[in-house]
Formats: structure tokens, C-alpha cells, sequence
């Protein structure tokens, strides 16, 4: 405070500022809050007796405070090129924005430096070729910080300020702790709660009236990815609602007429209109025609347009850049990658859905071009790892870059370098085998996973680029493996599993509690500080969780929790992955997300097993929708832990989301299983 004061006695004499006048610049720099701080400065401009500098500046910066506070009041709902293009959030983070008041000596110079420090910050957070580029990141980063600094000289208060400063700011739990509850049911509600509390106040502060989240539409249709464990595993209105808004506001857009974007770029961002609008609505309303047919276009764009039959007469994309009218004919784009499943997204699971043999045979024909082109040893790539490209007409792995493994498809190279998606690739290989039930499509991962366990037997320092020891050290399989050991109970992998996989599929494997607490405490840490960090101060959509790892862990000691809910996910629907490519969830709870924990302990085509906790005051009314059980009759058992009291039914599977019903008291563990009779 002392600062302050200094500072603006200072400015008090250069511009002759009134103690109101002062007061006000001071209150409006040390609040936390970015509507009040736009408040009070729209009260500074109020005032007659100005020095005419200084309503320069705050003419000047005013319009770009109210742009960073009053957000949603910037929508527009023209539609503008660009994954971001339409943004009210980030489309103005220009490299120098906001523009520059008049001098260091100007009264407003730290509150200018408030917005210009941030701006700087949050660039790379966005921008992978700043991130990874060092110089520029450093450049960013130390700019950005050197600004904040001065800011926080100035307003010692102002929360936000120093959040990105390093200081941590404590999250409390929504609730305290419920004693008689076990520990994995109270780990479960913390992180379910405010992952709830992040979304409804995405939704109900940030939604315009045309479904946008205020990213860009481009990268607000990638934010339900962090949403699963709760929009999927759970049943609450208002998120479904908020969900919907954006998906059908996205295909309202001219763009998707086609049924797949118009906007030429490449396969990872293209895919993601169509993919995450797509893919989520088919879970939400797995039986709307509206989204299957829409999933069925995409499949008949994969047929006709985007693929054909390579030199060596294997079936490939022929392009990393394509849309719903056209294939972009540059050679130096003309690449396969692991990144295409994501432009049939909505397609693969309509398939994994109906077993429709049209995309069968298409489907496996593709696949048998990436099973192909893994088992060979071509331009220094080892025989048996999956390349990360495979270009067109040639048939050859990599692209045109001068190693196989970079094949410089795009204008940022390392999303395409490898292993670039690769976890897409690997779920696809998974899916087509089961829906073949061909198990040569699994030899890719196979192969890989056998690389992984030779190097974690033997690992090698500093391995030379593009050498099988390099990929193995990269490499993550876990996730298919993981739904691999779901779906066939083949143990061959557990040792692997044992190591990569998340908490929850580790309990899973051995039965031991401790795996899955350290998954549900991995999952809750990271929202125990920095709330605004989730919320206020994302500027990007698809980069809501990512302020840690893009950001703060470049300077923090020790480095932040970086958010992670695989296993949250998965302890709540029984997945033992993701829900994006080749989805094994056995369960939809049909309740909110508040006041309850579940964890799915057993979960197959024959059995599915429960507990659940409730931590309200009054019985609660459950129901579940059971995916994964084959037709037929089951005994249902519920059991009341701690009274002993149980009720068991006879229910008749007859398909997929086959729905039961139950009650549950208050503060009682429950046991909820189904059994084949």
C-alpha cells in the first residue's frame, strides 16, 4: 500500500491528480474483479476536471478494459474465418494490445501494463508455434511478467495480478468433508463438484444467444473434452442444454451446410466443427436421426471424396487440408496422418453403434493401409511403429519433410511430428478389430507396446530422433490397451498397464484401493488453487485447463498439478478410457452431478457392479443406463452397507441403454450390481 500511495502521489503531482481521482485509479488497479475495476474507471471518466493527458489515455484504454470485463456484451454473431475468428474473448489479444497510454508516467501506466502483461502471457498459452519456439515464449512470458510486476507494485492487492506472478491462490472444497463417507467418495464429489461449478458458470456467464462460449467456434466445440466425467457420466439439464446450444449452433453456421466445414485448413482443425459437435450429441441423443445422419455424411465425404486408392493400391486420406467441397491439391499437404481419424469421428462411433458393412469394408480397408505401413522398416522408420504420416499418391510414411518423422504437413509442424495424436490412431486399430474381429488390425499396437516395454526394461539417454528407442520414450499406448483389457480380459498388457495407465484402470487390474485414491487425489489437486484460472482469466476455449502446464510450470517451484481427469472419468462411467474414439462406458447415471459420488468397480458384456454414495439429507431418486450388457435377464442387487438391508429384482437387458431405477438413502454406502441369471 505503501507503494501505491508513493506511485500516486507521484502521478498526483506530474498530472495534477484530484485525492477522487486518485482514490478511484487505485481502487479500480487493486480489484480483483474486472467489471468493478471497468466500473470504476467508467466513474473516473465521469469527472469534469481532468487533466487532459490523462483523458487521453483512459479514452484510450477504457473501450479495452470493457472489452476484457464485459465479454459476452461483444458477441457478435457474424461469423469469421478462423478457428477463433468470431471470438469475443481473444479475437483482440493482438501483440500490441491494448494500445499504449501516453507514458510510464501516465496515472494509468500500471493498469495498462495489467492488460498488456497478460495479453503477452496468454498468447503462447494459445499459440503453439509461440510456446514451443523458446525465444519467443521467453519473450512473451518475460514481457508479460515485467508489466505484471509493475502492476503489482502499484496494486498489491489485486489477486489476479499476482496469480500470474506465481502466487497460489487456495480453492476450498464446496463442501466439507462427509466423515462417513469413504475416502474415494469424497475425492470423487470434490473434483465432480467444481468441474459442475466450472461448467455452469461457463455456460451461464460466457454462452451467447447462438450457443458460442466466446473462443471462437472453432475451439468452443472442443471444451466439452474436458466436460466428460460430468456430461457424460451424469444427467443435468442445464449442462445438456449448454451442450446442445453449441452444437447446433455450429451446424447453423453457413460454413457447415456440406455437413462438414467449408474453411480450408488442415485435418486437426477442420475435423473439430463436425467431430466434437457431432461425437457429443451422439452421447447425449444416441437416438436423434438428426446426428446419425449427420454422421453418415461424414462417412459417404470419407468414400467419395477425401480418399482413395494410393500407388501400392492401399486406400488412404489424400490430404491433411480438405473440406466438404474440396481436396487441396498441394503435395507438400498431401499427407495420411494420425490426426484423420478425427474428421470421422462421428462416423467411426456411428459404426461401433450399427455395425453398418458399408463402413466396415471402408473402414478396414483404411485401417489395413496404417497395419501395412506400421510392419515396415521405410526411410530410417523401425518396422513396427506406427508412423505419424503417410503421404499421398506414394504411399510412402512421413510426408515431404527430410525425416519420417516430421513430415511437414502444416505451419505447425509439431502437431504432425511424432507421435503427434497417436492415441487416435491406436483406438481406431482397437475399434476396427473388434468390429472385424480380425485381430491383425491390433498388431500395430502390439508392435508399439512391445517397444515400450523393451525400453522401460533398458531405457536409453537422449535417444537419436526417429530411432526406436526416441519413439518408446514418447509413447503412450496405455489408453488403448487399457480398453483392449476391457474388452477381451486379455492380461498380456498388465504389466505395461501397471505403469502408464490411470489410478482407476490400475485398481481396476489388482483390486488395490490405493491406485485408484491416487488417481481421484491426481484428478482433485489441481483444483485446489487458482480458481480464476479455469474460469475468468481463460481467454482461449480450448485451452480451459491448460493455464498450468502452457503457463505457470515454466516458472512455478514447485511446478503446479496439471489437470487430469482420466480417472475421474473413468471411475464414474466404468470407461478405461476416453469417450472420444472406440467409448466403453458402461453407465450413465440419470441424476446430477451434486451430492454424489459413483465409482463403477465391475463392468463387462455379463456383469456391471457399483457403489455409490449419496451425501444429501433425503432419499434420492437413481436411475442408470447400462451400455455395455449383452440382451438377456439379470439380477439386480442392491445392498445397503451399512444397514445390511438388500433389494433384489429380476431386469431384462434387451440392448444397449436398457435404464433402471432405484432409491438410495442418505450417508450409506451402497453395492449395485447386475448379474447374468
Amino acid at each position: 500500500m505503501k507503494t501505491l500511495l508513493v506511485l500516486l502521489s507521484l502521478f498526483s503531482t506530474l498530472h495534477a491528480l484530484t485525492s477522487t481521482q486518485s482514490s478511484l485509479i487505485g481502487r479500480a488497479g487493486n480489484s480483483s474483479n474486472e467489471i468493478e475495476r471497468y466500473e470504476l474507471l467508467v466513474e473516473l471518466s465521469n469527472q469534469t476536471d481532468l487533466d487532459p493527458q490523462l483523458r487521453k489515455d483512459l479514452d484510450l484504454l477504457l473501450p479495452e478494459v470493457d472489452r476484457w470485463a464485459n465479454e459476452r456484451k461483444h458477441w457478435s454473431d457474424e461469423v469469421v474465418p478462423g478457428a477463433a475468428g468470431n471470438s469475443f474473448l481473444c479475437q483482440y489479444l493482438r501483440p500490441n494490445w491494448p494500445p499504449e497510454v501516453s507514458s510510464e508516467d501516465s496515472p494509468l501506466y500500471p493498469i495498462w501494463s495489467m492488460y498488456r502483461g497478460r495479453a503477452l502471457i496468454q498468447r503462447p498459452i494459445q499459440i503453439s508455434n509461440l510456446l514451443w519456439n523458446t525465444e519467443k515464449r521467453e519473450q512473451h512470458y518475460g514481457e508479460g511478467r515485467r508489466l505484471l510486476a509493475i502492476a503489482k507494485d502499484a496494486f498489491p492487492d489485486n489477486r489476479l495480478v499476482r496469480l500470474y506472478l506465481d502466487e497460489l491462490f487456495p480453492w476450498p472444497s464446496l463442501n466439507p468433508p462427509d466423515t462417513l463417507a469413504p475416502e474415494w467418495a469424497n475425492l470423487q464429489r470434490e473434483t465432480l463438484e467444481k468441474l459442475t461449478h466450472i461448467i455452469t458458470w461457463w455456460i451461464q456467464t460466457r454462452q451467447a444467444p447462438d450457443g458460442q462460449l466466446g473462443g471462437g467456434w472453432g475451439d468452443d466445440v472442443e471444451i466439452w473434452r474436458a466436460w466428460t466425467p460430468v456430461l457424460i457420466g451424469f444427467e443435468d439439464s442445464l449442462i445438456i442444454q449448454g451442450q446442445t446450444n453449441i452444437a447446433n449452433g455450429l451446424f447453423a453456421i453457413e460454413r457447415m451446410k456440406g455437413g462438414y466445414t467449408t474453411y480450408m485448413t488442415d485435418v486437426e482443425h477442420t475435423g473439430e466443427d463436425s467431430g466434437d459437435t457431432c461425437t457429443s450429441m451422439m452421447h447425449l441423443r444416441p437416438d436423434d436421426p438428426l446426428w446419425q445422419n449427420r454422421a453418415i455424411r461424414i462417412f459417404e465425404l470419407f468414400r467419395d471424396l477425401w480418399s482413395g486408392r494410393n500407388e501400392r493400391d492401399a486406400l488412404q486420406f489424400k490430404s491433411t487440408y480438405f473440406t466438404s467441397e474440396k481436396v487441396h491439391p498441394s503435395s507438400k499437404l498431401a499427407c495420411d496422418t494420425v490426426y484423420h481419424p478425427r474428421a470421422v469421428q462421428p462416423a467411426l462411433l456411428y459404426w461401433q453403434r450399427t455395425a453398418n458393412p458399408e463402413m466396415t469394408t471402408l473402414f478396414a480397408d483404411w485401417m489395413r493401409t496404417w497395419v501395412q505401413s506400421t510392419a515396415r522398416a521405410e526411410r530410417g522408420k523401425p518396422a513396427g511403429i506406427i508412423p505419424s504420416a503417410i503421404h499421398w499418391p506414394s504411399g510412402t510414411v512421413g510426408g515431404e519433410g527430410e525425416h519420417w518423422w516430421d513430415p511437414q504437413n502444416h505451419r505447425e509442424p509439431q502437431l504432425y511430428r511424432w507421435p503427434s495424436a497417436m492415441s487416435l490412431m491406436t483406438n481406431t486399430l482397437l475399434l476396427t478389430s473388434h468390429m472385424t474381429g480380425d485381430l491383425s488390425y491390433l498388431e500395430p499396437v502390439r508392435t508399439m507396446a512391445a517397444a515400450r516395454e523393451r525400453f522401460l526394461a533398458n531405457p536409453v539417454e537422449d535417444p537419436e530422433p526417429g530411432t526406436e528407442a526416441w519413439c518408446a520414450s514418447r509413447m503412450s499406448v496405455a489408453s488403448t490397451l487399457a480398453k483392449y483389457r476391457l474388452l477381451t480380459g486379455d492380461d498380456a498388457f498388465d504389466n505395461l498397464l501397471l505403469k502408464d495407465a490411470n489410478g482407476y484402470v490400475r485398481y481396476r487390474l489388482t483390486g488395490n484401493r490405493s491406485h485408484l485414491l491416487q488417481g481421484l487425489k491426481q484428478a482433485a489437486r489441481p483444483f485446489r488453487i487458482n480458481r480464476a484460472s479455469y474460469m475468468e482469466e481463460v481467454r482461449w476455449t480450448d485451452r480451459q485447463l491448460s493455464f498450468n502446464r502452457n503457463y505457470a510450470n515454466y516458472h512455478a517451484d514447485p511446478k503446479l498439478p496439471i489437470p487430469s481427469l482420466g480417472a475421474l472419468y473413468s471411475s464414474v462411467t466404468g470407461d478405461f478410457g476416453g469417450a472420444l474414439y472406440f467409448p466403453m462406458n458402461a453407465v450413465r447415471w440419470k441424476t446430477g452431478p451434486r451430492d454424489i459420488a459413483a465409482l463403477v468397480t465391475a463392468s463387462g458384456s455379463q456383469t456391471f457392479g457399483a457403489e455409490l454414495y449419496h451425501f444429501g439429507k433425503s432419499e434420492r431418486n437413481l436411475g442408470a443406463e447400462l451400455y455395455l450388457l449383452d440382451k438377456g435377464t439379470y439380477e439386480m442387487i442392491l445392498t445397503n452397507t451399512v444397514s445390511g438391508q438388500t433389494v433384489r429384482r429380476k431386469v431384462v437387458v434387451t440392448g444397449p441403454r436398457t435404464q433402471v431405477s432405484f432409491r438410495i438413502a442418505p450417508r450409506n454406502l451402497y453395492k449395485f450390481q447386475l448379474r447374468k441369471s
